[in-house]
């Protein structure tokens, strides 16, 4: 007898008394949350500084470089 031969053929389970929840609702429990609040805001805030340095960086490496020009 192969594992779960007793149970396979079996209906599945309807509880008589807690209705299914309905899609939306069990859609909703699996939806993202913003686990860390204000994090996006952040990034994003950060983001130009980011670019900025960066560019900042090519240049003076290609300044510093005689070889890239």
């Amino acid at each position: 007898m192969d594992n779960y031969d007793d149970i396979i053929n079996l209906p599945h389970y309807e509880p008589k008394h807690h209705p299914r929840m309905s899609m939306w609702s069990r859609a909703a429990q699996f939806a993202p949350f913003a686990a860390l609040t204000g994090y996006d805001e952040a990034i994003r805030a950060a983001s130009p500084l980011a670019t900025e340095g960066t560019q900042e960086s090519d240049r003076t490496q290609q300044e510093l470089n005689p070889k890239t020009k």
